[in-house]
């Protein structure tokens, strides 16, 4: 099924989730994370990384629900990890707010636990098995059928706590319906693909929302029971602490995280390994550091003490069925993808920008442990180029650099010290100066007047298109100046406007000296038109009207 669904508002493309997943069955596209279903191993750590809670855990409350409503008793199996997650509140109290919710009855999967552990012991005893892996990880299980398909001889073929303790409920109270509540996103996968067993799972999460909404409190008080040694199953090596029968010609040993077993199943894979009983895990500090665990109850140190002083130093009195009865099949889950050729990644190496070995950085910032790796990613859909960020930071840088250094305008980038921190080409051209090293650094007053400067960085306001005269260059330019607080620095745009400011001085120019002919054959016309007034009558004043209008039409040009 699908345990997590994606709230794509709020993905945000960090690329967190495919960093710290660790089959990488994450694929990107239009800026968006998207779990890969064939290839997921539903370990919830895309779901415990995500900084924006894009990842959401698909809840089954409304389906428990209905089934409270059925009229058949709802039983819930209870993690173990339940002391962890709830301080100081036993199992008594757990069921007596849990039958508040309406469920029938709560017991504990590490009766179901108990049950399983006594199944390991034969299949040790029986001699046969080469190595055995624990198959109570539901993660580790996908994880072998997916990836290490060879592998799975040696994965114990047995249910796990969960489906045996369901089991066991269904077989004294055939009617049942079960709920199993934990700390795991990969025990819902379970239950549904594996029907019949487990009805629905709900988190510890989805559970103390529950019983907020209900306004239950939950009762500190615990109960001790010697008969209880399997509580110890959610905690690295618990399973090996309740063994009571062990091989001296076998190594046992426990690893949690998914890095640590599939390094041991590599080694396995390669002949490295043999007559060794493995406890598998796929959270760090296994189930007491479940997805649901980390988000919200990251404590593992007291958790594991609060498990410890709960466990009992005795089995539960179970009612062991038939090893038949146990049976667990697995079979290879095949998510084969294309794999791209030498020639075809290269050919996405060099559009990363990756042209020589050397370029491959490995950084691991897009989530993949090496280039080659993203390319084949790439080639297969999961990824996407623009994820390479030395490659996204050279483009840009490159892109800019273009742009300061071909711009005609000069660029002048100070700090808040006003000291020189950029210049290009144009501005080195502009203010005679023979290479950048030779201001980089310095004080701006060293090549221009730091006025400006200085009252756009009092002032906090810009200053656009200001035309003004360099007197030490020689030079007209318009000067914009902007104070760009985020990244404390001032940039200065200068277009010299020299050329232009000269065309217009020698317009100038030129009118100021029509101006002045004018005005000579106005006054010598004057003079001509007083002396000859008398014979022209009216027409001197039409005269000089015309004469005026003339002058005035200049002087405006």
């Amino acid at each position: 099924m699908e345990c997590l669904t994606l709230k794509r508002s709020n993905c945000k493309n960090c690329y967190k989730c495919i960093r710290h997943c660790p089959v990488k069955s994450i694929r990107f596209s239009g800026n968006q994370a998207y779990i890969i279903g064939n290839e997921c191993i539903r370990c919830g750590q895309c779901f415990v990384v995500c900084p924006q809670d894009a990842k959401q855990i698909v809840s089954e409350r409304e389906t428990v629900k209905i089934m409270l409503q059925s009229g058949d008793p709802v039983v819930v199996s209870l993690a173990p990890s339940f002391i962890a997650n709830y301080d100081d509140v036993g199992i008594e109290a757990m069921r007596s707010a849990l039958k508040k919710l309406g469920f029938y009855d709560v017991e504990e999967t590490a009766i179901g636990a108990t049950i399983v552990k006594n199944e390991y012991e034969r299949l040790l005893a029986d001699g046969s098995r080469d190595i055995l892996i624990t198959s109570c990880c539901h993660s580790i299980n996908l994880l072998i059928q997916k990836y290490f398909p060879a592998e799975l001889p040696y994965l114990a073929d047995v249910l796990s706590p969960m489906q045996a303790h369901c089991k066991d409920i269904k077989r004294r109270m055939p009617n049942a319906k079960t709920v199993f509540i934990g700390p795991c996103i990969a025990k819902k996968d379970e239950a549904a693909y594996y029907e019949g067993i487990v009805d629905a799972v709900l988190t510890f999460d989805e559970l103390t929302q529950w019983l907020k909404e209900a306004d239950i409190t939950l009762e500190k008080k615990i109960v001790p029971l010697q008969e209880s040694r399997a509580r110890f199953f959610p905690t690295t090596g618990g399973i090996l602490k309740t063994l009571t029968q062990q091989r001296p010609d076998y190594t046992y040993m426990a690893l949690d995280g998914v890095e640590n077993c599939m390094a041991a199943l590599r080694d396995i894979e390669a002949g490295k390994v043999h007559k060794c009983f493995i406890e598998m895990s796929a959270c760090i500090g296994s189930c007491i550091g479940g997805p649901v665990m980390e988000k919200f109850h990251k404590a593992p140190v007291q958790d594991y003490m609060r498990v410890a002083r709960f466990a009992g130093n005795k089995d539960f009195v179970v009612d062991q069925p038939d090893m038949l009865a146990l049976q667990k099949g697995f079979s290879v889950i095949e998510h084969k993808l294309p794999q791209p050729s030498e020639a075809e990644i290269k050919d996405i190496l060099k559009q990363m920008g990756k042209l020589k070995p050397a370029d491959e950085l490995n950084c691991g910032s897009c989530g993949y442990n090496t280039c080659r790796e993203k390319a084949i990613a790439i080639f297969q859909g999961k990824a996407e180029i623009s994820m390479c960020l030395p490659y996204l930071k050279d483009k840009a840088e490159s892109f800019s650099d273009n742009i300061v250094r071909n711009t005609p305008n000069a660029l002048i980038v100070l700090n808040e010290n006003l000291e020189v921190q950029q210049i290009n080409r144009a501005a080195l051209k502009l203010m005679h100066i023979r290479a950048a090293s030779d201001v980089l650094g310095d004080q701006v007053v060293r090549i221009l007047e730091p006025a400006d400067f200085l009252n756009v960085l009092t002032t906090n306001q810009n200053i656009y298109d200001k035309r003004c005269y360099l007197a030490e260059y020689d030079k007209y330019v318009e000067e914009t100046i902007i104070y760009d607080k985020d990244y404390h620095v001032i940039v200065c745009i200068m277009r010299d406007v020299t050329e232009e400011e000269t065309v217009r001085n020698k317009k100038e120019e030129i009118s100021r000296q029509t101006l002045e002919i004018t005005d000579k054959v106005v006054d010598k016309q004057m003079r001509i038109v007083q002396e000859i007034a008398s014979l022209l009558g009216e027409t001197a004043a039409e005269t000089k009207i015309a004469l005026t209008k003339l002058k005035k039409t200049i002087t405006d040009e």
